[in-house]
């Protein structure tokens, strides 16, 4: 794609994200675009909102589980960035209309206690980088009609990355086997899905090591502080105003998104 094309596209999602209206899938206006056009993509966008005064304060690994691909229909993972804008408190209304076509997933955050730089970063460096794990729930959301994404279209659109929620407990890496922690997900009291951390690259450190790998060679660190999601241990499940969803994670506790009923 030319700059130009780019530039087009990135401020199309950004002008969903202003008028809460989807638009048509990336790949119809241009079938040609690749992997990499869509991180520029994505890269322009984050470059707006961080002259408009956000920070980025992570990333995720999106689409690193077998459930997560076979429901959105591609065959490798992504990575999005998480913005200060994103993150929600627990227990406290979440204004629903911010979004246009939320789901939410279960997950293991690292917070990071030391700077991580790919390449060659092994899973002995990523587990002496990680401070401690919280249970999280992120909300995903697709600026693209309809969910009817590529993987073009959801790195495009920041891996499709909407909002984080945050457990309270914070629990050392060394306190829980990430690859055999179960996990269920209910919401308005009733069991919507469980999974298991294994479900994710075959353990969710998996997923902080290819996000290292991944980034490092385009410049970008994990830095010390930072929130990594690793992805979703179970499929994406539709939220609506007034839901309450509850993640409960073996050994690292419960974490819980309310979404108000008005907002």
């Amino acid at each position: 794609m030319t700059p130009d094309a780019l530039a087009d596209v990135a401020a199309r999602f950004l002008r969903a994200y202003d008028t809460g209206k989807p638009i048509p899938p990336v790949i119809e206006d241009h079938p040609d675009a690749t992997v990499t056009d869509a991180y520029r993509i994505q890269q322009e966008q984050v470059r707006h909102w961080v002259e408009r005064g956000e920070r980025v304060k992570g990333h995720k690994v999106g689409l690193s589980s077998a459930a997560m691909q076979e429901q959105m229909g591609v065959d490798q993972p992504d990575y999005g960035h998480l913005l200060s804008g994103m993150f929600h408190l627990e227990q406290q209304p979440i204004p629903t209309r911010a979004f246009l076509q939320p789901r939410i997933e279960p997950e293991i955050a690292f917070v990071l206690g030391r700077t991580l730089s790919g390449p060659g970063v092994t899973v002995a460096d990523a587990a002496r980088a990680v401070d401690f794990v919280l249970p999280a729930l992120e909300i995903v959301d697709s600026r693209v009609r309809d969910w009817n994404i590529s993987i073009v279209d959801t790195v495009a659109d920041n891996a499709s990355s909407g909002g984080v929620v945050l457990g309270s407990r914070p629990t050392p890496l060394s306190a829980v086997d990430l690859r055999l922690a179960g996990c269920t997900l209910h919401s308005g009291g009733r069991l919507v899905a469980t999974g298991a951390g294994g479900a994710v690259l075959g353990s969710p450190l998996n997923a902080l090591v290819w996000l290292a790998n991944t980034v490092g060679p385009l410049g970008i660190e994990l830095e010390a502080g930072h929130v990594v999601l690793p992805g979703s241990m179970t499929r994406a499940v539709p939220v609506t105003p007034g839901d309450s969803v509850v993640a409960e994670v073996a050994g690292l506790g419960s974490v819980t998104a309310v979404f108000d009923a008005t907002l």
